[in-house]
Order: C-alpha cells, then structure tokens, then sequence
C-alpha cells in the first residue's frame, strides 16, 4: 500500500485548495493559447449582413419599411395625378419648342403631355427622399448579398425597376430644369408585391409559425393581380393625357370592363401608345395569371388531400377532440360518429381526424353530408410529427382517442405503432386526456400513463370465456355499452323483437345518491334493500355503488354494505334519472281501471309499461308488486296439489346475520376443500385455491382461482400424444366428469390467460370446471380427437393471418366457411365464433332457403334506414350470443368520454379485475321447481332476501315459428341416419317385404322424403351388392331403384356416415355423436332489466350480480388474502383504468 502511495503524482498547483481560494495565478505561465471563435462575424459586413438578413425580427423590420415606402411611392403618384392638369406645359423651354416643332410636322400625337408633367415643389421632395432612401436600401441589401457574380444582382427585375424609378430622382437634384419629367414611379407597386412577399417570408420565421401555403398562394394571386390593374390604370391614363385626357376614375372604368371581356365600347384609347400598352397588358395577364391559377388549383387539390389546419381560434372558442387513426374505414368512422354525437351534451364538439393516408372515397362522400361536413373534420398528417399535431390543435383538444389497426397482419407492430403515437401526444400536449386502444396484452404496460386503455384480446377472450359459463354475454356486453334508444324493433309484428329491441335500450348511468330521486330515500339502507325497492318502484335496476372516498367501483357489494349520502350510484335504465320525469297517482279510480284491463297470466300493468320505457317513471306503491300474501301469487291448483306455496321473505333493510342466507356457494367450497371429489381421487388430482404464480404479461390483474398444487409436466399437455406419465391419446380416454370447452385459434398467444382465469374463478364450484381443450388447427381428425363430439362449446377466434385482405369483408372467410362446415358436420355443437366485421354476422349459420332469415335481414336494413346504430342486433347468431365481433367494443372507448367508469365496469363484469367487496357476472337456469315464483319483480325479491343476488337479465330462449314446406324439409335434413353395416342379414326377408309394400304405397317423387324408404334402400343395395346379379327385368328395376334411392339420401344422412366412418377408422366411439340434436328450430335473444311484471319461463338463464363470498367469510380468515388484493388493485389502478 505504500507503494502504491507513492507512485501516484501530486496534484499540481493550480488544483491546490490554496489556489482554490486564492485564484489560480501560474495559468500565465503555461504554453495554452486563448483561441477566439467566429471571428468573421465580427467584420463590418458581417455586422450588417445579421441585421439586414439574418437576423428575423431586424430583417422583417427592413421588409415592412421597403413595403411602406414603395405604397407611399404609389400614393405619391396618384396625388400628383389628382393635382396635374394636362393642359398646361411645365419643364424645359427648349425641350417644349423641340417638341412642338416635331409635332407641328407629324400632326398626330403631341408628345408634351406625355413627357412632362406637372410635379410641385413639396411632391418633389418628397418623392425623391422616398426615391434615394429605396435605392440607398436596395444597394446595400445587393452588396450584403452579392457572392461573387456582380451580373446576377444587377440583371434583377427588382433591381431593374429600382433604377428606373430612383436614378431619375437623383439627377433632377443635380439638373433643376428636369424636374418636371415624367417617370413611371407606379412601377414601384411591383416591387411593394415583391417586398410582401419576402415579409411574409420572414414574418413566418419570426413568430415561429408556418402559415399554409394555400394563403401565401392566394395572396400572391390577388397582389399580381391588383398590380396588372394599377399598372394598366395609371399608364393608360398618362398616355390618354395626349388623347382623350381620361381620369384615373375613366381608366379604372375602362381597365375592369376590358379585363373581365365585357368591352362596352363607350370609353376606348384613342391614340397607338395606348392601344400598344393595353396589347401588352392583356398579353402579361394572359400569361402571368394562368400560372398563378394552376398553382393555386394545384394547392387546393393537394389541401383537399391533407385537410388543412383546425383553426386556432376556433379551438379556443370551441370544443373539439382529435381521432388518430393509421387507417381510416367507413365503418370506424360511422361508428365514432354516431356513438360520440349520440350524447346530447357533445352536440356542439367537432371531431378533428388526424390520419397518415389520404381520405378515402367512402369517407369523402360521407364527409360532404351537410350533417358532418359541418362537425368533422379531416386533416392528412402523422402524430408523431409536432407540425401535425399543431395543425389539429392538440394542445386546446378536449381528449385524443388512438385506435390501432386491426386489420394489420402484424398486430404488434400495429401496438407499436399506437404506443409511439401516445407517446408522441403525451410529449406535445401533457394535459391532453388519452382514450388507448391496444390490440396485444402484453404491450399495455407501455401505455400506463394514458387515462383510460381498452386491450382488444383481453375483453375478447373475457368474453369468449364467459359465453361458456353466461350465454350470450358478448351480447349482453355489447347491448350495454352501444347508445341506443329502445326503438329498435318497435314495428316488427314479432313479439319477441319488440320485447328485445326495447330492453337493448338499457344502458349504465351514474347519480349521487343525496341527489337522486331514485335512491336517496334509501340512505343508512342496505345495498340489496336499495337495488329490490329501486327496481320495484322506478324499474331501474341498481347494480354498483363507489365511495367519494375511493376510486374504486363495487358490483353488488351485498347486503351488508349499507348505503351513505355521498355514494355514486351506478344503475341500468333506459335513460338517466336527471331525463326522467316523476308523476304520482293519486286517484284509486285509474288504479283500479289499470287493474282491471290487465288480468290473467298476461297482464302487463300500466306501470310495468311506463318503466320499461324509462322516460317516466309513475309511483305506485300500492301496486307496483304486490305483497307475497296476495291472492294473485298463489299457485295453480293443479301445481299445488292442497300444498302450501313457498313464501318469499322480505328485504331486510340493514343485513342481519343470523337471518341472511349466504351463497350456496360457499358451503360447495368448503365441501370441495375438504372432501375431495371422485374425479379428482380418480384422476390423481388436489386442488387449492390462490393466485396464478406466473403473469404472462406485466398489468394484468391478479385473480384468485382454482390451481393445482402440483404442475403438469409439459409432455402431459399434448392431448394427442402419450407421454411416460399417461398413454391418453383423445379427449374420451381421460373421463371427464364435465363437458369440455374447445378453443380453436391460431397460436397461443398470452390472450388466452384471460379466457382460462374466468373459467378457473374460486367462485366457481370444483365440480362445475370444465376442462378446456386448444385446437391450434382444426382438420377434422383433431377435431374428432379432441373430443368435438360431446363438448359443451366450441370457441372459434377469428385468425390474425386472415385479418387482411384485397377486400376488407373478405377477412372473415375463411373463418365463416370453417364455421359453418363445422355447423355442418356437427349439428348439435354450441359453436361460438368472433369476426372482425359485424356485417359478416349474416353469414354465420347461413341457408340460403331460409324465410325467417331473409325477413330479419329485411327488418335490419329497415332499421338501418332509421338511423339505428344496432341494426345488426335481430340477426339471430348474434341474438343469441352464437357470435360476436371485438369492434363492436369500440364504442366501450368512446363511452368513457362521457362514462368513464364504463370501462371499470365491463372489466369488473367479465372478471378481467378483482375488486376486494365487488360481485361478478354469474347466471342460473329457471326449471320447473322455480316457476312457482312467476315473475320477474318475485324474482328479484327472492334473490335479494335469501342469496343477495341481484338479477339484470334475461336470456329466453324460444320455438322458432316455421311455415308448413319449412317444417317439413327441416325434418328431412334432420332425421337420423342408420348406417348400412348396422343391419343384419338375417332380417333380409322381413326387408323385402316393407321394402316391397312401402314402394307400392309411394310415389318417386315422395321416396326422399321418408326416412323408411330411405332406410330400405340402403338395406337392399347392401344385400344386393353381396349376391349374384339376376338378369331379369324385374331385378333390374329394382337395382336402378336402389340406385336412385341412394342417390337421394339427404346431405345430413351423407354427413353423418362421413363422421362416423372416420371416428371408426380412428378408433373413436361413436356413441356420442348425435346427428338428431338440431337447434335451428329455435331462437335465443337476451332482456336486460325487463319491467317487473315479465313472466317467467321454463329455461329462462338469469344473470346475476352475486356478492363476493370472501366477504362472508370472517376477517380473521380472510385478512391477508384481502391486504393482497387491496394492495396489487391500487398498484395496477395507480395511474390509469386498465
């Protein structure tokens, strides 16, 4: 150590504190050199050439006084003019005789007037310090800019004309007699065109602002052509002063009817120099303003491509949001347009869209409707450049909404592309709000810091997911988050639409509780009290509540949660509280009327009407849902059988514990965490419940679910193969308890772990988990494997590699084909299938001979002509949540601009978050045990007084009514197929006959049509083809009849024995596949918070809000997993609503 001590050089002395304090005083001893830079911008022409060029401000000022001083020029002519009288002689004596002379001997034109003039002494000098100031100017701009080619100063125009009205100025200073001379000093307006447009130039360099060039091109336009008529004007009356003397009023006069070809005649130059002149001025016009006007035209084509700039001033006395977009469609657009006006408070905003591409052709023409030309918008132009963003003013916008492309082949180079764009207009405008949309979970951690972020696959699979447990909730999602009145549907003649259509007008509305009519009496009130009175008395169904204290929002916190002034309030209806008016009945006469027009099963009471229209809501506590010991709930005889009916308690106003019934939920848990099931004794498999250990992606939610407490190896995840730890090669060799769920897609992208949480909930029983199986390509060999056969759903995600095509609809192709060959071959398989176009919907489950569908699709282009943002809605497939498209969630992000809880509770809906005391989205099925309650209002107060549920829906399932000739090819197509091989030869004989007295009592066009004869056929051509042909005439006829037969059997037979024939040569059973089982013969369609008085039918699947069963459980038990969740929610919630 001491060693290196010693090696290491002392500091040297200007480093030494002393010199530190004292100043370094040895520097002048050393060999540095102070070395001065830019010396040659200290030169005096250097100087000059800062303050006249370079300098902006100094440079704008020259400019504006070179412009003052050539009008001040053009103002000195026109006065000198005015004060002139061309019949006086002023100037030289000799030069006047000289004159005279020569005119006396040509006796035309009399040159005198022409070359003098007559100019007073105060205009002279005026004129002449104004000539020697501009030439001064105009020398020294020409020596700062000369650069070593003296000729291509002087040769200027503006130099030119410089000379020729400044140099004659300067002589008469030095020769007095010439004083009097004409000089063409209105020349000078030229140089005042040329001097503006260099201004101009420089006043955009100053203030740091580009105007567009389209101004600039018309201001020089209309300054070319106000100085072809000031010219023509002053030199056709200078040279009129030798003819007919014009005034400048004359020539003015003269110069406008000659320029705009209409030529009266009645003024006219009367001498050549005149005529010569007003020659070349036509000729300069001819020439010059062409150009002028090809350059302007171009501009405004090429301004009629980029849109223009969003006025400065209308953004500060306007509102305005800006739409980025990398590609502009028309049904994006349609669908922004109609969900963001359709709010009656964004009426006066205007959309400004920014896009990269040039407008298309759709939307151009959509743009001239007088409805939108006026409120949007279109500029051509990046987000990443801060130029654009100027343009679209993005600093004054109320909020930017970024959408990405979903049509690209490459979704993460679409998200990548979003993310530079957010980046991009968070860095301009700080405050701007930011409205994301990202295609790919695991790139939504890039965009935390926007205010509210919808991730296509995370809501898409939440959804797919949840249409296995909750049918049709992609409907009910869509419905809720689409602005719609309730009109839809309202002139079908089916009652079924009518019925659908009005309930699709329901929507999410927030209100303080203290401020609300329909809550506020409920204050120091339970939550499930709150939502069953609500619901009873105003037909709104209270679904959530927030505290001012909290951001976060609770679904159904239960009935233990009990309500405070300053709650937020979150309810379905058909409009907001604050468009409803109230009216109370107060006369028993019109009750007593309501009661007795509406009686029976049927009834539908007056008040039940009015609040499912949502627009008034009518108070009638004496008949808006009568007491469980009315005389109308009792139950059919024949139902009761002299029982007693089951009685329905009341809602408690404040939970009580030793009375409140907790979920069944709960006690299945317990159950499951202490007996194991057979299954998984069997199966070698333990369950325990707690959070995923693995994320695939940074932001997604933490859910506690069912996991294993041992993982799988990988080798056992491929179904198709066995492994050393199982020889299972198909789905039917692992027995399952439960039906299986497939997912056909094309890769496994970290998406999917949004579709397996929700499946794998802890609130979801053990024994109600359905295995779930991924089809990464589907022939049908896999689909036969995996178990196609007895699956509960079938989950088809539309293909990223298909996603883009020549022809935008042409993306989902391939998809609805491999669909509807599946709808084909499997008949009785819940197929549940997303798009990438909503109008595709039309295709799913096509026939082509179908009436009823030709009449829905009737009925949508109806309502599309009406104006209805959901005329895609009666097509059954989406009716029945069969299928559903991931942009119709578009309308999710720009709902938040108005709503932005919107997003919060759809996440909260689908399971994508878990709020420590929030509910989540269940359903149950009416049977027949439960139609003793008969209605909907009954059922709402059973759920709230035993389980705490709380119900918004319904999804009804129906016979789907069909004409005669529907009926009957429909139970053609339908009819079982016997296979061949399964008949025995011993019953040949038998055959024979049926075949024979069922051919006698048929005629051949009918032998189609029934299945028995088709079923004979098939016999005797297989005991044909095993015997020896007779040549008689007789077996011949019978051989050709057979034939015919075959070729008649019904593509559903053909189909079937294709099926089959193959799952045999798999090796597969074929038990469970079952050709009867056809579901076209029905309908299904969903009715979100239907009036109270619905009544019940068999089959009916009820959603529900079900409280949280953790929060029945005590603190102690659950304190920890509660901290967990409290402190991952506010960590994910932090900054944004992902």
């Amino acid at each position: 150590m001491v060693d290196l001590e010693s090696e290491v050089p002392p500091l040297p002395p200007r480093y030494r504190f002393r010199d530190l304090l004292l100043g370094d005083q040895g520097w002048q001893n050393d060999d540095r050199v102070q070395v001065e830079f830019y010396m040659n911008e200290n030169t005096f022409k250097e100087r000059l050439k800062l303050f006249f060029i370079k300098n902006q401000r100094s440079s704008l000022r020259i400019r504006l006084l070179n412009f003052s001083l050539k009008l001040l020029s053009c103002l000195l002519y026109i006065i000198r003019v005015l004060l002139d009288d061309p019949s006086q002689q002023h100037g030289c004596k000799e030069l006047i005789r000289g004159c005279s002379s020569q005119n006396n001997t040509s006796s035309k034109i009399d040159w005198s007037p022409i070359i003098w003039v007559n100019r007073s002494l105060p205009l002279w000098g005026l004129q002449v310090s104004v000539a020697s100031i501009s030439l001064l100017e105009t020398t020294l701009l020409s020596y700062l800019s000369y650069k070593g080619n003296i000729w291509e100063q002087v040769v200027r125009i503006p130099f030119l004309l410089e000379i020729i009205n400044a140099i004659p100025f300067i002589i008469t200073i030095f020769w007095p007699a010439l004083r009097n001379l004409f000089i063409p000093v209105f020349l000078n307006c030229w140089l005042a065109k040329h001097a503006l447009e260099n201004m101009i130039n420089d006043l955009h360099r100053a203030i740091q602002r580009t105007q567009s060039a389209m101004f600039n091109q018309v201001l020089i336009l209309i300054s070319t052509l106000l100085c072809l008529i000031f010219t023509c004007i002053c030199g056709i009356q200078h040279l009129e002063r030798a003819g007919n003397k014009l005034t400048l009023f004359d020539s003015l006069y003269f110069c406008i009817v000659t320029f705009s070809t209409v030529g009266f005649g009645d003024v006219t130059p009367k001498i050549w120099p005149s005529k010569l002149l007003v020659v070349i001025m036509i000729c300069v016009a001819l020439v010059v303003l062409p150009i002028q006007f090809e350059q302007l035209a171009y501009l405004w084509m090429e301004r009629q491509k980029s849109g223009g700039n969003y006025s400065r001033h209308r953004a500060q006395t306007e509102k305005h949001v800006v739409l980025c977009v990398s590609s502009l469609k028309i049904d994006l657009l349609m669908d922004f347009l109609n969900e963001f006006y359709a709010h009656p408070r964004l009426q006066d905003y205007y959309v400004v869209i920014l896009c990269p591409t040039e407008m298309d052709v759709q939307v151009r023409r959509v743009l001239q409707i007088p409805m939108w030309s006026q409120r949007v918008i279109y500029l051509q132009g990046s987000a990443l450049k801060d130029q654009d963003l100027l343009r679209a003013k993005m600093d004054d916008a109320e909020a930017c909404f970024i959408l990405s492309s979903r049509c690209e082949v490459d979704r993460p180079a679409a998200d990548h592309q979003t993310i530079l764009r957010a980046w991009a207009v968070k860095d301009f405008a700080p405050n701007c709000p930011l409205y994301v949309q990202i295609l790919k979970p695991e790139n939504k951690f890039h965009i935390k810091f926007a205010d509210h972020v919808v991730c296509e696959e995370e809501f898409k699979y939440a959804m797919l997911a949840l249409n296995c447990i909750c049918p049709a909730t992609s409907t009910l999602i869509t419905l809720l988050v689409h602005t719609s009145r309730g009109q839809e549907g309202q002139q079908s003649p089916e009652q079924w639409q009518k019925m659908y259509g009005r309930c699709s007008g329901n929507e999410v509305y927030h209100i303080n509780l203290e401020e609300s009519v329909f809550f506020a009496e409920y204050e120091g009130k339970s939550f499930t009290y709150a939502s069953f009175h609500a619901h009873k008395k105003f037909g709104v169904c209270l679904i959530g509540v927030r505290r001012e204290d909290n951001k976060n929002i609770l679904l159904n916190p239960g009935p233990r949660y009990i309500m405070s002034a300053s709650d937020i309030c979150f309810y379905i209806n058909i409009t907001k509280e604050e468009n409803s008016a109230f009216k109370k009945e107060e006369q028993h006469r019109k009750n007593q009327l309501s009661r007795s027009l509406y009686h029976g099963p049927s009834r539908l009471p007056v008040h039940s009407i009015i609040a499912s229209m949502g627009t008034v809501a009518i108070d009638l506590q004496d008949t808006g849902c009568r007491s469980p010991s009315s005389a109308t709930l009792t139950l059919p005889s024949e139902a009761g059988k002299g029982g007693r009916r089951p009685s329905i308690a009341p809602v408690l106003e404040v939970a009580d514990s030793t009375a409140l019934h907790t979920c069944d939920l709960l006690s299945d848990q317990s159950e499951d965490e202490t007996t194991p099931s057979d299954e998984e004794v069997s199966n070698g498999l333990e369950y325990l419940k707690g959070y995923p250990p693995y994320s695939p992606y940074i932001g997604s939610s933490p859910t506690f679910c069912h996991l294993l407490q041992e993982k799988v190896p990988f080798c056992c995840l491929r179904l198709d193969k066995g492994c050393q730890h199982n020889y299972y090669e198909d789905a039917k060799a692992y027995g399952f308890k439960n039906q299986i769920i497939i997912v056909a897609a094309e890769t496994a992208g970290n998406g999917l772990y949004n579709f397996i949480v929700p499946l794998r909930a802890y609130y979801r029983p053990k024994k109600e988990l359905n295995p779930i199986v991924l089809l990464l390509d589907n022939p049908l060999d896999d689909l036969l494997r995996c178990g196609v056969t007895f699956a509960a759903n079938m989950v088809v995600v539309d293909k990223e590699s298909t996603m883009s095509a020549e022809e935008d609809y042409m993306a989902d192709a391939k998809t609805i084909v491999n669909v509807q060959t599946l709808f084909r071959l499997f008949s009785s398989l819940s197929i549940i299938t997303e798009l990438t176009h909503p109008a595709n919907m039309r295709f799913m489950q096509f026939r082509a001979k179908d009436c009823y569908s030709l009449a829905l699709s009737k009925l949508e282009k109806k309502e599309r002509e009406k104006g209805s943002n959901l005329a895609f809605m009666f097509r059954l497939p989406f009716a029945a949540g069969r299928v559903f498209s991931i942009s119709m969630l578009d309308t999710l992000l720009y709902q938040s601009f108005v709503k932005d809880y919107m997003i919060s509770i759809t996440r909260l809906l689908l399971g994508l978050d878990t709020t420590p005391g929030s509910g989540f989205l269940c359903s149950m099925k009416i049977t027949e045990d439960d139609l003793w309650i008969r209605t909907y209002a009954r059922l709402y107060q059973k759920l709230c007084s035993s389980t705490g549920d709380i119900p918004i829906g319904i999804y009804r399932t129906e016979s789907q009514k069909l004409t005669t000739s529907e009926s009957r090819e429909m139970a053609s197509q339908s009819q079982i197929s016997i296979s061949v091989e399964e008949w025995e030869d011993t019953k040949e004989n038998k055959e024979q006959f049926n075949y024979r007295s069922n051919h006698r009592n048929s005629t051949s066009s009918d032998q189609s049509d029934h299945p028995l004869l088709r079923r004979k056929s098939m016999q005797w051509a297989r005991r044909l083809s095993r015997k020896v042909p007779r040549h008689s005439a007789k077996s011949a006829e019978k051989i050709s009849q057979q034939r015919m037969n075959l070729y008649r059997r019904s593509e559903r037979q053909e189909l079937a024995e294709l099926v089959k024939n193959r799952m045999k040569h798999l090796g597969l059973s074929t038990t469970g596949y079952d050709e009867m089982n056809d579901h076209h013969n029905t309908l299904s369609y969903i009715l979100i918070n239907p009036s109270p008085d619905t009544r019940l039918e068999l089959n009916d699947v009820v959603y529900l809000i079900r409280p949280d069963p953790l929060s029945y459980v005590p603190n102690s038990a659950t304190s920890q997993k509660n901290s967990i969740c409290n402190a991952i929610g506010q960590d994910a919630r932090e900054e944004t609503q992902l």
